[in-house]
């Protein structure tokens, strides 16, 4: 657990409450500070600390100090956090407070913990805090902010305790119902990190021995390149698995992209179709919502129409399950059904709330795997939790890792420190492409896979070449969808950790091949609001024109994610040290609120007074 000993509340849980004068700070019946009576944490031995406890005791006897705390009553709501984490990962904790009392409450702030059971203890892990500020009677407040586990920390099932509380919580009223605990399984940090490169991950994934994995078997024994259009599927060991029975069969894997041409001839034997709804009679036959989505649901266009205008989705589509009939090509995953799912528009432009309704009907209606094959630079909330509540229920997540050549993927693929998976793209010989954003110095599920000049299908029963890591992400989504060919009940950390695995860390770390005249490409983002859009990834055909999909500034407000940490401060207690600017600030609109309500005088002495008392504290513990 990192220590905090510059930050605004001392690490064993002291808070500060005050209802006199602050100038008798060293008298013995000074009653600026006083222990939290629903912490049970414990101060060091020192003379301090003697003060500190004889004030606590004064402060529960006191009337003043008992009709005062009528007034406010802070309370914890719906707390949010990944269900599994792995040691290590950033996570992001989002919950609400609201002040049910009769009074509004100053100075409030919350903080996370990492518990072994549902209670605050001395040796519980302080994650971090947020400060809230005030808050009024009645009203609550939304809070969203990220902390990161300690590498160290054993697997197992802890729990995450929020705590609601109040620098003045002289004025709570109730201290057990600020506390709310959400359970939590973390599990050890991949032991195969040190096969993490920061530009290829894991490496090209392997279908012979992930396959093999997932089937509770050593690996399988290579078997006769297929050679011609099928060469990705080669480079990926895809016939081995098939030689052994797994062709993707029973899996569904949803498209999430500019449509899908389901009437092509090499796609429409491997269509996902709603079994439950009547086509074409104006019901919502099977009551998920959606009238008539035999085909999906467009979620850009808020209707039926699945179909492709623009021939990323189908040529996505033809690389995941291109049927095995010797005509085109052959998919990774032959076997499998593709579930049309369009959530970007026909010049492959979309939105965050689009795409995250796409995941969202995806999991509820059957998708077992789901491929993104865009991307965008900006995090989002409303994305992050789809994508989180996908891993949830064991479906598999694949992101293109993006076009931009930098040395880290793009969003939502950086989303795969915690879920799913992101892929960067390789050529032929295994040379990483030199558009192919690469994995990047902290460890993610980051593998690599064909993206350069993939033969797929388009709509009206053609073909064509193109490359982008739009084309690796459906190879290693049809690699999924052989693993769960193989074995169902694997989880989302399963198959993110049997891909590392497995995956063979061969990818040269060199520029793109001579046979390629594709240079590097950059998303056209002209965002001027701070909606934030997304794009297919930049892809070239096989006369090597370049596609690019820019941004527009229009948008839906869908697309922003409710953010209502402060600047001043984050997780990490950034900007919060001692004496600093924002500390003065803080003191001196607490030192005023002390005073309306207290009645007491103050004054720039008595501020720099406490400041001091906070500063002797801190480096006691």
């Amino acid at each position: 657990m990192n220590n905090h000993r510059n930050d605004l509340f001392d690490t064993k849980g002291l808070n500060i409450a005050s209802t006199s004068s602050v100038n008798k700070l060293n008298a013995k019946d000074d009653d600026l500070f006083r222990i939290n009576s629903h912490s049970s944490f414990k101060l060091p031995e020192n003379a301090l600390e003697q003060e500190v406890n004889i004030q606590g005791r004064k402060n529960r006897k006191s009337k003043k100090a008992s009709s005062s705390a009528a007034k406010a009553d802070l309370v914890i709501q719906n707390a949010s956090a990944p269900n599994v984490a792995v040691a290590g990962s950033t996570i992001q904790l989002t919950y609400q407070v609201k002040n049910k009392g009769k009074s509004s409450a100053g100075f409030n702030y919350t903080d996370c913990y990492l518990s072994k059971d549902k209670t605050l203890s001395s040796d519980d892990n302080l994650l971090g805090w947020n400060w809230i500020g005030g808050l009024e009677a009645g009203s609550a407040t939304s809070q969203s902010y990220n902390v990161t586990l300690d590498e160290n920390t054993a697997p197992g099932t802890y729990y995450l305790v929020y705590r609601a509380d109040a620098l003045d919580n002289i004025l709570e009223i109730n201290n057990s119902n600020n506390i709310a605990a959400r359970e939590i399984t973390i599990t050890a940090k991949n032991k195969q990190t040190q096969g993490y490169n920061p530009t290829s991950g894991y490496g090209l994934v392997n279908a012979a021995a992930a396959v093999a994995r997932a089937a509770g078997q050593n690996t399988f024994a290579d078997v006769p390149n297929r050679g011609g259009n099928d060469w990705g599927a080669d480079l990926v060991k895809a016939p081995e698995a098939w030689a052994n029975g797994y062709t993707g069969q029973g899996v569904v894997v949803a498209v999430l992209d500019t449509g899908v041409d389901y009437n092509h001839a090499d796609l429409k034997n491997n269509i996902w179709t709603n079994s439950k709804e009547i086509p074409g009679n104006g019901k919502d036959d099977d009551g998920n919502g959606f009238i008539d989505d035999v085909y999906g649901w467009n979620f850009y266009g808020n209707n039926n129409n699945t179909l492709d205008g623009n021939g990323h989705g189908t040529h996505v589509s033809g690389t995941i399950a291109g049927e095995n009939n010797g005509v085109g090509v052959t998919g990774v995953a032959h076997g499998a059904k593709i579930m049309p799912v369009k959530v970007l528009n026909d010049d492959g432009s979309g939105y965050y709330s689009s795409i995250a309704d796409g995941i969202y009907y995806a999991v509820n209606n059957g998708a077992n795997v789901i491929n993104l094959s865009l991307g965008g630079e900006y995090p989002n909330g409303t994305l992050q939790k789809a994508i989180e509540y996908a891993s949830s229920k064991n479906v598999i997540v694949v992101m293109a890792a993006g076009n931009d050549g930098k040395s880290v993927p793009g969003y939502p693929a950086r989303y795969a420190d915690n879920w799913g998976l992101a892929v960067g793209a390789v050529d032929k010989n295994k040379n990483m492409a030199d558009f192919s954003n690469r994995a990047g110095q902290n460890p993610l599920a980051y593998v690599t896979a064909p993206g350069v000049k993939v033969y797929s299908t388009l709509p009206g029963d053609r073909y064509a070449s193109y490359s982008g890591t739009s084309m690796a992400a459906p190879h290693v989504a049809g690699v999924v969808a052989l693993m769960l060919s193989a074995n169902r009940n694997l989880t989302d950390a399963q198959v993110r950790q049997i891909l590392a695995e497995t995956s063979g860390n061969s990818t040269q770390t060199t520029a793109l091949s001579g046979e390629n005249n594709i240079t590097s490409f950059s998303h056209n983002n002209s965002l001027t609001t701070a909606i934030s859009n997304f794009n297919v990834s930049s892809f070239s055909s096989n006369n090597t024109t370049t596609w690019r999909h820019g941004n527009t500034t229009s948008g839906d407000a869908g697309a922003i994610a409710s953010q209502t940490s402060t600047s001043s401060t984050n997780g990490n207690h950034d900007g919060m040290f001692l004496n600093s600017p924002t500390w003065l600030e803080f003191w001196n609109d607490y030192k005023t609120s002390v005073a309306s309500s207290s009645n007491i005088s103050t004054n720039g002495d008595e501020v720099e007074n406490i400041v001091g008392k906070r500063k002797a504290l801190l480096e006691a513990v």
